[in-house]
This record gives C-alpha cells, sequence and structure tokens, in this order.
C-alpha cells in the first residue's frame, strides 16, 4: 500500500483554504456544543428537589443542545450494540434462534418499563448528580432507536450475494476482513437509512425520558421533551409552537450536516453497475473541496487499514489463528494426544446431542426466569387479574394490528415512488423525518377536542394515535429498499415492458418486501410501546381513557404499583411473542428465503 505522508505533499497543499475555514468553524462550534452540554450533565441533583423549567422561548437553545447531546449518545452506542449483536445473530445460527426473538419482545417493552428500572439503578450509581437520571434518560432514547438498527443490520448481513462471498474466499479474506471490505459496506445505505429514522423514533419518547414521573415522584431534565411536558401541562399553546419551531430546525440542521452527507457517501456501497441519480449534499461537497479536513481524512483512512488488516483479527470461523498456525506440527506427530484430536472427536459428537444440550439449557434458564418472575409478581397481585390484563392485552393487539395494515396500503407505493428517485428523497426525507420525530402527544390535545366535539368513542380512536409516530419505520424502510434497487434490474423491467399491477407484483413489492418486514415488525413493536401515551389523553387535569395494556401500564407506573406494572409488561412481552411466532418469524423467513434483493425477484 502507498502511503501520502503530509511531509511529502506540496507545501501549497499544506496551507488552510476558505474552506477550509469554514469547516473548522462548524468543528469548533459543534466541539463548544457538546462541552456546554456536557457541563450540565454533571450539576448537583437530589431526589424530591425540582429542577426549574422555564417556557421562555429562548431556553429552547440550551434546551435543544442537551436533548440533541442525549440523543446522539444513545445514537452512539445503538452502533456498537447493532455491530456486536446483529453480527452475531447473523453470522451463528444458534444465537440467532436467541437473540432476534428477544430483540422483537425488548422493542415492545414500554419505555416506562425500562425508566421505573434504570432511574433507580442510575441515581444509585451516580448518588447526589444529575448524571444518574441524565443516564436514565440516554438508556431510554437508546431502547427506542437501536432495535430497529439491529434488525436492519441482521437483515442486510443475511442478504449479503453469494456471489460477492465466493469472490471474498477467492481473495483469501479472513471472517474479519471479509465484515469490514464486504459485509458492512454493503449493510452501511440500510443502516444509515434506519439510524435516520430511529434518531426521529427517539424524538417520540423524548417527553417521558425528559420529564420522568415514577412513583409519584416527577423528576425533569433540561431540555425540549421537559419543556413541552411542561408546556402541555400549562396548555401553553405558544410555548407548544415555539418548541415544534425549534424542533424543525433542529432536524434541518442534524440532516444537512450529518446524514445527508453520510447517505451520499454511503451511495458508493450500492450494488450498482449502471449509472444513476446520486444523491447530493452540498456538506460533502464542503468537505471535499478542503485541504486539511481532505488530510485527516486519508489518516483516518490509513489507521482504518491497519485496524482491518491487523493480524490479532485474523481469524475465520473456521479455525483460529492458532489452530491454523499449530495444525502443520501436529500433522507431523498424530499419535500424540493433542487439541487437533480432542477437536476432531468432539465434531463426531451427534448433532442431535448437540442440539438437546442447547435447547435444554435454554428451556431450564427460561422455567427459572418464569419461576421467579411469577413469585414477585404474584405475591400481590391475585391470579384471577392476570385473564383480565391478557383481554386489555387483545385489545390492544386488535389496535396495532389494523393500524399497521393500514399504514401499510398507504405508504409501501409512497415509499417505492420516493426510493427510485433520490433527487424527490432529498428533499421529501428531511421533511419525513421532522414529521417522525414529531411528538405525536402534541397532537393529543387536538385529538382530545375533536373526541369529545364529535362524541367520538376513545376506545376505536386511540388507535391513529399509536400509529402516528410509528409509522415512519415502514416509509423509511420502503425508501431504503428502493433505492437499492440494482439500476440494472429496474432496466430489465422497463425491457420487459412490465406496467402496472404487473410491474408492482412481479418486481417492485418482491424488491422491497424484505425491507417492508423489517419496517412492519419495528413498526409494530413502537405501536405497542406508543400505547402507553396513546390509549390516555390528557390535557390539563383531564384524561380519557381506552381500554388496553397501554392504559393499564402507564396508571400502574405513575402509582409506584410495580407488580401490577411487571405483569402488564410480562404479558405484552407473551402477545408480542404470539404475534411474532404465528406471523412476523414466517414472514421474515419467507423474505430471506424467496425474495432477495440482489438474487432473482422477476
Amino acid at each position: 500500500m502507498q502511503k501520502r505522508l503530509l511531509f511529502n505533499q506540496p507545501s501549497s497543499d499544506l496551507l488552510p483554504n476558505f474552506w477550509d475555514l469554514f469547516a473548522l468553524v462548524l468543528i469548533a462550534m459543534i466541539i463548544l456544543s457538546l462541552g456546554f452540554a456536557f457541563s450540565h450533565m454533571m450539576q448537583p441533583f437530589h431526589i424530591g428537589q425540582p429542577t426549574p423549567i422555564s417556557l421562555s422561548g429562548w431556553m429552547l437553545i440550551p434546551y435543544g443542545l442537551d436533548t440533541v447531546v442525549r440523543m446522539f449518545i444513545a445514537l452512539f452506542f445503538s452502533f456498537i450494540f447493532s455491530l456486536s449483536i446483529a453480527t452475531l445473530a447473523a453470522k451463528s445460527h444458534r444465537a440467532g434462534q436467541v437473540l432476534i426473538p428477544l430483540i422483537d419482545i425488548l422493542q415492545s417493552v414500554p419505555i416506562l418499563g425500562y425508566l421505573s428500572i434504570a432511574v433507580v439503578g442510575f441515581i444509585a450509581l451516580f448518588p447526589g448528580s444529575l448524571m444518574g437520571p441524565e443516564c436514565a434518560a440516554i438508556f431510554a432514547v437508546f431502547t427506542s432507536q437501536v432495535w430497529n438498527m439491529t434488525l436492519s443490520l441482521y437483515q442486510s448481513l443475511k442478504t449479503v450475494p453469494a456471489d460477492l462471498i465466493e469472490a471474498a474466499k477467492c481473495y483469501h479474506l479472513s471472517s474479519w476482513q471479509r465484515f469490514w471490505k464486504l459485509e458492512f459496506p454493503f449493510a452501511m445505505p440500510g443502516l444509515l437509512w434506519n439510524a435516520m429514522i430511529s434518531l426521529s423514533g427517539g424524538w417520540f419518547f423524548i417527553v417521558a425520558s425528559e420529564a420522568i414521573s415514577v412513583a409519584n415522584q416527577n423528576m425533569y431534565l433540561p431540555g425540549i421533551g421537559s419543556y413541552i411536558a411542561m408546556a402541555i401541562a400549562n396548555r401553553d399553546l405558544w410555548a407548544i409552537g415555539e418548541a415544534i419551531l425549534a424542533m424543525f430546525i433542529i432536524i434541518l440542521l442534524y440532516d444537512q450536516i450529518i446524514f445527508r452527507p453520510l447517505i451520499a457517501w454511503s451511495e458508493k456501497f450500492k450494488m450498482d453497475e449502471t449509472p444513476g441519480e446520486q444523491a447530493y449534499s452540498w456538506m460533502l461537497d464542503l468537505l471535499q473541496r478542503t485541504r486539511w479536513v481532505k488530510r485527516l481524512s486519508e489518516v483516518l483512512n490509513y489507521c482504518s487499514d491497519l485496524f482491518i488488516h491487523c493480524r490479532l483479527f485474523q481469524f475465520s470461523l473456521r479455525g483460529s489463528w492458532y489452530s491454523r498456525r499449530a495444525t502443520p506440527a501436529i500433522e507431523k506427530n498424530k499419535n500424540q494426544k493433542s487439541w487437533y484430536q480432542v477437536t476432531q472427536i468432539t465434531r463426531k459428537i451427534s448433532p442431535k446431542l448437540s442440539n438437546f444440550l442447547w435447547y435444554g439449557t435454554l428451556a431450564i434458564l427460561l422455567i427459572i426466569l418464569c419461576i421467579l418472575v411469577s413469585h414477585y409478581i404474584y405475591q400481590t397481585v391475585p391470579f384471577s387479574e392476570t385473564a383480565h390484563i391478557a383481554l386489555l392485552g387483545l385489545f390492544t393487539a386488535i389496535r396495532v394490528f389494523i393500524m399497521i395494515g393500514l399504514a401499510s396500503l398507504i405508504w409501501v407505493p409512497i415509499g417505492v415512488w420516493i426510493g427510485l428517485r433520490p433527487k424527490v428523497a432529498a428533499w421529501v426525507m428531511p421533511l419525513a423525518q421532522f414529521l417522525a420525530a414529531f411528538p405525536v402527544n402534541l397532537f393529543y390535545p387536538i385529538a382530545f377536542f375533536i373526541i369529545l366535539y364529535f362524541h367520538l368513542n376513545i376506545q376505536i380512536w386511540a388507535a391513529p394515535l399509536m400509529v402516528l409516530g410509528t409509522q415512519w419505520y415502514i416509509l423509511f424502510n420502503i425508501v431504503a429498499g428502493a433505492s437499492l434497487i440494482p439500476k440494472e434490474l429496474l432496466l430489465a423491467a422497463k425491457s420487459m415492458q412490465l406496467k402496472g399491477w404487473v410491474l408492482w407484483r412481479r418486481f417492485l413489492l418482491p424488491a422491497v418486501f424484505p425491507s417492508y418486514i423489517t419496517g412492519a415488525i419495528t413498526a409494530a413493536g413502537g405501536s405497542w410501546n406508543a400505547s402507553i401515551v396513546a390509549e390516555i389523553i390528557q390535557w390539563g387535569h383531564v384524561k380519557l381513557m381506552a381500554s388496553g395494556l397501554g392504559s393499564f401500564i402507564t396508571i400502574q407506573t405513575q402509582q409506584g404499583h410495580f407488580a401490577e406494572l411487571t405483569l402488564g409488561i410480562v404479558l405484552m412481552c407473551a402477545w408480542v411473542v404470539l404475534i411474532n411466532l404465528t406471523l412476523w418469524r414466517k414472514l421474515y423467513q419467507y423474505a430471506h428465503e424467496r425474495y432477495n434483493l440482489h438474487g432473482s425477484i422477476l
């Protein structure tokens, strides 16, 4: 590899230009903003001592900065979690059997269920410091972001074309090199699109994470979420309007400065052999005109190459570095008992015995967990209450199922149309991000008055409120899936004169079906989660409540009845597992086996 050293460059190339100055000012502003936000997190905090939240419009500047820092910290840990867990689930069949159903369950556990446990733990970990509630809020936002990104990366890793894997083997790439050179770049476009929607989805729960109410204790963190919660409590429509404007400006800024350049950069990883429309970013164009930033990128590229080709990680899934090095020496003396011989013996163990041990261990662990949870719940809760709470879960499940179907009918054709037109996506997706980030509880005052004025049934009209914040998972995944369709397949469909319903049935729907399943699973899990705020509409001190698990969990959390809360969360998880096993898992497997984005879909 040819190294380009800075001191070998012409002296004129080492001098900054105008674009360098602009980029350095922007980077300096970001660093100073981060330092300002972190200084707020280290303030003293005591339980029962309220944190003052001002409804002045000027306070939205520091509040917005605090909120954005929390969300991007959560996004950073979401990337780390997705890279590790999704890769493990995709590479190991047995790990996937445990991790993917577990993720399906965890994405449906209400955020209040996480907060009720996380707040206590983090406050005990950081006594007397605001860092405890801050970590709890970041953890809550993390749980709203990470599952969608993990499922997206898992789906991409499972659909890497077989011919590319064979090519990687021909180049003798190790598993470590193949992941960073092939599999991760292949998954990069879809992962970035899902990171965008995950960050937007985090805004949906920012009110619950910054304005925490657990066991009759109210804790407010400086941020837009607490600002909105205070404005709703005070019925201040002007403050709500200011918060909406601040959110729109913040989303527009980080879309143009961070996500749009990343989307344009990830275009080079798309599996296209035919030139077409490319996503454009003025920020990426600015960085490409700089001198110092380009030199810095060369240094980072060199460091990344060292990381990828580091001998410490040159292992393969079929054998470790030690076993490959040791094999020639072992072959010379096969009569000696060695690790090689032990390995050969263990490989002859019956697969049935191995499966029995694996599934038996999982069953024992599951039984122990059920016994411990049942003992905790039924010490204070009558067993007969279980049937009533399970019935509440059925009501919520019906709402989720109907609204996901209606949202799919609307957003699948729109998402395909946008995804096939990168220039349209560049203008439409920032607006979609804003709508996805818009906390739907700001619609609740409007829904409150509409339901009262027209005498509507809250049991029915709570359902649209559940899907308002989660339908965007379907749109973003469809847009990402449509944007990844190879241009040669589009030209092939055009040459075959596929039109109308035949074009959709034979080409477009199969092409985006794996992405749709990922989005629908996440949207369904998010709808279960959203039920905690959608089944109870409050304006001031007046409440409208629909029967369902969401309203039940919210009431038990506010009253501090943790045994009932645990039972509600367990039954919600049981409903999610039942639906996933009977519907989503089968569709996911069908999409993986039948429709591969780069396979035969015509």
